[in-house]
């Protein structure tokens, strides 16, 4: 695959789109957008930030927003600590060579105090009471035992889209409506002839009418198979992709 800023830049450059454009539409910095160009990652705000501003960029861009970012998670990001951490079979950090480790010394001392303090108790019973179980001394208490606990890394998932894009290319004369979730016209009834593009649009929420079937569309950077009709065609576009509407719902651009 191509560099990712390579793919960004000539996209932008055959769209002839400005980075001010770009800036303007997806309220990302143009330091930042230009960084994205030249893969000058350290100029960015950290890795959750990039990969935010790249699938943005990508959707404006109408590429696949996916790819380059797990390219750029294959290339560039580098496993966590605790990925890299090697799996120990010592719970307690204790190296075990050849057999169980010895009791620590408190312990022992701990237990040679016990025995003298038994064997003084014994004495002090003398005669008189010669039956007493032997198993009394053996209450000894127990070391508490060390366990390492593993604190569970939790995987950032990724924000939804907000916005949707949509970008047409006509294969024959087709006429062209479209405006967003407010009303306001971004293509006003054009009539677009066969290889002739519209520029990216991007929205909230939009609405778009065809006057036929003649057209190319790609929506959030993925195509979209426009049903076949010589009659006008109507569409709801979000960030989920696009829906088909019934004809007399479809917006007028007159």
């Amino acid at each position: 695959m191509a560099d990712i800023g390579s793919t960004l830049r000539e996209a932008r450059m055959r769209a002839r789109i400005d980075i001010t454009e770009v800036e303007d539409a997806t309220k990302i910095r143009a330091k930042y957008l230009r960084a994205l160009e030249n893969e000058e990652w350290n100029l960015l705000p950290g890795s959750t930030f990039i990969k935010s501003f790249l699938r943005e960029y990508a959707d404006y861009l109408g590429l696949d927003a996916r790819a380059l970012v797990e390219e750029y998670k294959l290339r560039y990001e580098r496993p966590s600590e605790h990925e890299l951490a090697p799996i120990s079979p010592n719970l307690g950090g204790r190296e075990r060579r050849g057999g169980p480790a010895p009791p620590p010394r408190w312990a022992i001392a701990g237990g040679l105090v016990l025995v003298l303090l038994l064997s003084l108790y014994l004495i002090g019973l003398g005669d008189d009471d010669p039956g007493a179980p032997a198993d009394r001394a053996r209450n000894t208490p127990t070391a508490p035992s060390t366990q390492t606990t593993t604190t569970p890394t939790t995987t950032e998932a990724p924000a939804p889209p907000t916005r949707a894009g949509v970008r047409l290319t006509a294969t024959g004369t087709v006429y062209v409506c479209l405006v967003d979730e407010a009303g306001r016209v971004l293509i006003a009834g054009e009539t677009l002839a066969a290889g002739q593009s519209a520029p990216l649009q991007r929205a909230r929420r939009m609405r778009l009418t065809l006057g036929n079937a003649s057209v190319r569309m790609r929506v959030n950077g993925e195509e979209v198979a426009v049903a076949p009709s010589s009659r006008p065609i109507s569409y709801e576009i979000t960030p989920q992709g696009a829906r088909l509407l019934a004809s007399d719902a479809g917006p007028t651009c007159t």
